[in-house]
């Protein structure tokens, strides 16, 4: 993981360090004077390559195929503008938010443009379009991170979540990737396995454990679900609260185990892009509900510094259980096992 940590912080400029630290101030005081103030850039975004995916999981709205947005894939343009725009101050990337990034035809000419600007660039995959070419692809396209979702370690139980889904291309997929790392003579990118995990699957951590080491990982992480109608309960929700963001309450309800907060540093240090081109606060807003300007018509700096921003970040320190969207937050929560 040190070598990871080291690529990262080899990302850092001078200037980018000036934000940074800019970002850290304005959010301090927005916090102690409940006035949100920001004149920096976020040092992290989330460019969505497309909202198009091949799997249909049951609690993402791109698999549920229930956004009321429309699905398409990333203008190079429009993207290789805003990259332009933020490249001094931006130092992470994450090429996803909803879909799977490889449906995406310049998804890697993307990754290849932003590592050419210096900055960290990582993307979630479900690893089912990683044949051999594009794992070698992957491996010089420079990106820095790659997550492979695998909620299952049998075919059975990794298809109750991720449905639609074949488990022999994840781990073979896999495999072409860290063969491409090996016959490239590549440190990056760091692959993880993301384990969500879930009641089908909960009795399968011990062994993905060990299918993790044996194939080669640099990391596994076990994440938490995130459950949109959690209060009744839900079959996913795992029986070891350990791996639960929610928990059983008195009257029988289930709630979010922590309290909901008003701040939030999300909306100082980073800001989330759909494919076209709509500027939203958070990886929350799915269904980019809470439009804060359009990156096809004004500028990264004109949204993010605009009144309908300035007034977001004010109501979260004022009054953030009124956002909907604020209402199954996980800040404060422990989200990895």
């Amino acid at each position: 993981m040190w070598i990871d940590s080291l690529n990262f912080l080899s990302k850092l400029t001078l200037r980018r360090a000036i934000n940074a630290l800019g970002l850290v101030y304005s959010y301090i005081i927005s916090k102690i004077f409940k006035k949100a103030v920001n004149s920096f850039f976020p040092v992290a975004i989330s460019f969505e390559p497309t909202t198009s995916c091949n799997l249909r999981c049951p609690e993402c709205p791109s698999g549920l195929r229930s956004f009321t947005r429309p699905t398409g894939m990333l203008n190079f343009d429009l993207y290789k503008n805003t990259i332009n725009q933020l490249s001094d101050y931006v130092m992470y990337m994450t090429f996803y938010f909803q879909g799977e990034p490889y449906l995406h035809k310049d998804f890697l000419t993307m990754v290849k443009y932003a590592n050419a600007k210096k900055i960290y660039t990582a993307t979630s995959t479900n690893a089912h379009y990683l044949n051999y070419e594009n794992a070698i692809e992957t491996v010089k396209s420079g990106l820095d991170r790659l997550i492979i979702s695998i909620d299952g370690t049998t075919q059975d139980t990794y298809q109750q979540y991720r449905i639609g889904g074949d488990i022999e291309k994840v781990w073979q997929g896999t495999k072409n990737i860290i063969q491409a790392k090996k016959e490239l003579k590549s440190s990056t990118p760091f692959v993880i396995f993301q384990f969500l995990v879930v009641k089908p699957n909960e009795h399968q951590i011990e062994e993905i454990k060990r299918i993790s080491k044996e194939i080669g990982v640099d990391e596994l992480r076990l994440k938490t679900a995130q459950i949109y109608d959690y209060e009744n309960g839900s079959d996913l929700i795992p029986e070891n609260s350990r791996y639960s963001r929610y928990e059983k309450t008195k009257n029988g309800k289930y709630a979010i185990k922590s309290r909901l907060l008003n701040h939030c540093w999300k909306m100082w240090h980073s800001t989330v892009i759909t494919w076209d081109g709509l500027v939203v606060p958070c990886c929350f807003d799915k269904d980019a509900e809470n439009r804060m300007g359009d990156l096809k018509t004004a500028s990264f700096s004109k949204i993010w510094n605009d009144k309908s921003y300035v007034d977001f970040r004010q109501k979260l320190l004022t009054s953030r259980a009124n956002i909907p969207m604020c209402k199954n937050c996980t800040e404060g929560t422990k989200i990895w096992g």
